[in-house]
Parts: C-alpha cells; structure tokens; sequence
C-alpha cells in the first residue's frame, strides 16, 4: 500500500497554482467547438471599428505571431485568417465560478487572484492522494466537464508554483521545489522572476545584476540600499523562498474602478462628461452592492499615443453616491487635462474603502435634511436596476452611443479591474 504522507512535507505547504490557457478564447472555443476549436482566434474590445486591442489570443493565433496588446488591424496583417471575436465578460464569469468549484472540491483554502488563475494549499489534502494526482485530476475534470485547458504549477509556496504554472502552457504540469531553482532558474534573466518589472529589471541591470542566479547571491547591502525592503524580497524569491500564505475567502476590496477604451479620441467637455458619468455610476453601484463607502476618488486617462496619468482627490467624508463620484472626476479632470488634448482611455477608480455600516459619514450642514430622501431614492433607484437591468433607470447624461455606456451591460463589460465577478445568481453553467 503506498504512503501519501511522503509526498507531502512534515512541516512545509504544498501549493497548486492553476492557470487557465488562453481563458477567453478557451471559452469561446468551449461553446462553439464547431466554429472556433484548433483556429486562431482573438478576443478584443472594438472589433467593427477594427481599432481594438487584442486582450487576449489562442495558441493557434500566437504561434502566426499575434500577441496580446496588439492593435486588431496590426494583428490581421500578420494573420489575415484571425477569427476576432467580441468579449463575452458574463461567459467568462460563469466558466470562472465553475472551474473554481472544481477546485474547490479538493481543499476549501483556495484563492482566487483573478478571473482566470487560484492557488489551492492542499497541504491537508492528502485523502485525495498525492499532489500530482490531485493536480492532474482537476486539470482532467476542468477540460472533461468545461471542455477549458489549464496548467498547473505544483511548489511548495505560491512563488514557485505562480512561476512553475508559466513554464508548460497549453495543459501543463510542472512541479518546481526549492532545490530546483539554482538549475532551472538562475540562469534565466531577472525580469523572469515574478513580482520584478522591467523597470526594476533595469536597475538590476545598472548595479550589473543580470540574472536570477546573481540576484540569488547579491550583497544584502547593496540591495537593501537600492531598493529598500523590497530588495531583500527580491533576493528571498530568487532562492525561492516565499511565505506568503494562501488567503481562504474574499478580502473586502482595496479598489473599485471601471476604465473604458474609447473608439476615437475625443476631448469635448461632453462627451468626456458622459464617459465620466457613466463610469461613476457604475463603480458607484458597485461600491453599495459591497455595502462600502470611498473616501477617494482617482480618474485615469490614456493619451492617443499611450501615456498614462492619474490624478486622485481624497473626499472631505466618504462616499456611496454617484454624484459625488462623478463631481469628484470631473474636478480632476478639469483640474489636470487641457481641453484642447484629446484622450483614448478614462477610467474612475474608488479608493481608501471602508464598511458603511463602520463609517462615520458627516452630513452636509445645509442639506442634512434632505440626506435621508437622498438615501431612500438611491435604494429605489438600485432595487429597480437589480430587478429590470441596468438600463430601468438612467439620467440624459448617461446616453450616448461610446463604450462607457455597455459597461452597465454584464456581458460585454471586463472584470481586469474588479474580484466581485464570483458567487453572482446567474453566474452557473447551464
């Protein structure tokens, strides 16, 4: 009879990080294999304009040399047969809550850290066998039950199994311990490690630390004095070492925020007033759906050729109400942007979020009296929109014919910016 307990460490963890492939095209390729399986397909925002960016693209696409972050014109040239498909946001949910049930089965200490990718400590696990059986088998059950390829890296913390999940993609399986990394990942560069940039690459670069191996060894002087606590991290993970613990559950949100790429630039107050507005609405809507109040308000905007700003105001008392969101955004916005510079991206972010039921809201002096009908009508107001849609009630301001108002609509809006997609009613495969 064999005995499981030697797969698994007296005292250490066992991680599992899955990484569905491809997620978005998976999907779709999962609900109509006749039309999409084995082709190369790529999801992107604004497919009849043919100015959108490829969010995302199937193996089939990437090994014809389209990649994420590609303009669609760009990427048809480069494959003129590429399938360009619509985002189907409410798709991706459903098959996101199904997998991670899936995952679920096998240990209730999972966390989720995006729509598409958890890490499962099934140090406890052991009923189910060893860690490559359970790991294979839910790679089985995900492609048997939800016809989705996924890789799975198996480690004994989540830095290795995060890097070991990367290394065999579609449907790999890769287990990665600690006495494996001075042989698979010193000699690779250092912005290869997880959790370093490009920009910190660079500077690893200037103090001529090149590789994983040399940041392994670097003096902890050197780094602490070039990057503060942060370097002695960096020198932690490049020996693999990482004890960050997998969180069971939801943590409240950090941020709430919605951003919206826009077909054209555009930079009339208008129009920039009804991309704001209907932003505001949304992320607004989402704050009260978590009880929450923001005490910041933070706008983004994307110029033409790619540069990025943000700009954000703290609220003299926090907030659930849209008009103050977007009153907020549009102070900002005048505060820091010329009229005359047109813009590609804006985006609301609420920040600084705190229970409502905690918060301590100071009430206008002048308007005290009206703050209860205030209240009373927002709940109205949302009660209609969760019963009949998004669209039961709506101000002049937020009509227009622009990508921020299909952010009110499930199917088509993203979830990069939010963890609120899990445990929705409509959220099952059916």
């Amino acid at each position: 009879m064999r005995k499981i307990d030697e797969y698994y460490p007296a005292h250490g963890r066992v991680i599992l990080h899955v990484d569905m492939n491809a997620f978005y095209c998976s999907v779709h390729e999962a609900e109509e294999p006749d039309k999409y399986r084995g082709k190369p397909t790529a999801v992107a925002g604004s497919v009849e304009l043919r100015k959108g960016i490829i969010v995302t693209c199937s193996y089939a696409a990437r090994r014809l040399g389209v990649s994420t972050g590609m303009l669609v014109n760009q990427a048809l040239k480069k494959c003129p047969n590429l399938i360009v498909i619509s985002p189907d946001f409410n798709a991706y949910r459903k098959y996101s809550n199904a997998f991670m049930k899936i995952a679920y089965d096998y240990t209730p200490c999972m966390e989720a850290t995006s729509i598409d990718e958890c890490y499962l400590d099934i140090s406890g696990s052991k009923q189910f066998g060893t860690p490559l059986e359970i790991a294979t088998e839910i790679q089985n059950r995900v492609y048997k039950e939800l016809s989705l390829p996924c890789s799975i890296g198996i480690a004994p913390n989540k830095l290795l199994a995060k890097m070991a999940s990367d290394m065999k993609k579609p449907n790999g399986l890769t287990i990665l311990r600690i006495r494996d990394v001075p042989k698979i990942l010193w000699e690779k560069p250092c912005v290869e490690l997880f959790g370093i940039g490009d920009r910190t690459a660079d500077k690893l670069r200037k103090l001529n630390i090149h590789t994983i191996g040399q940041l392994a060894v670097a003096e902890d002087q050197l780094l602490k004095q070039s990057f503060g606590v942060l370097g002695l991290w960096m020198k932690q993970a490049s020996n693999g070492i990482d004890h960050s613990p997998v969180l069971e559950g939801r943590e409240q949100s950090k941020s709430i925020g919605h951003t919206t790429t826009l077909p054209e630039d555009i930079c009339v107050k208008e129009d920039i007033h009804r991309v704001l507005l209907n932003l505001s609405d949304q992320v607004a809507r989402r704050l009260r759906r978590q009880q929450l109040v923001a005490g910041g308000v933070q706008i983004t905007i994307r110029t033409p050729d790619m540069k990025t700003i943000t700009r954000t105001h703290t609220m003299n008392a926090p907030t659930d109400h849209t008009e103050d969101i977007y009153e907020q955004a549009c102070q900002l916005y005048h505060e820091h942007w010329n009229w005359d510079k047109p813009v590609r991206l804006l985006g609301v972010t609420l920040q600084h979020l705190i229970s409502k039921e905690n918060s301590a809201i100071q009430l206008d002096l002048f308007n005290y009296e009206q703050q209860p009908k205030k209240e009373s009508l927002t709940k109205a107001m949302d009660l209609l929109r969760n019963k009949f849609g998004e669209n039961a009630v709506l101000t002049a301001g937020m009509l227009g014919d622009d990508p921020s108002v299909l952010i009110r609509n499930h199917k088509v809006r993203g979830t990069s910016l939010q963890m609120d997609f899990r445990d929705k009613a409509d959220d099952k495969l059916s």
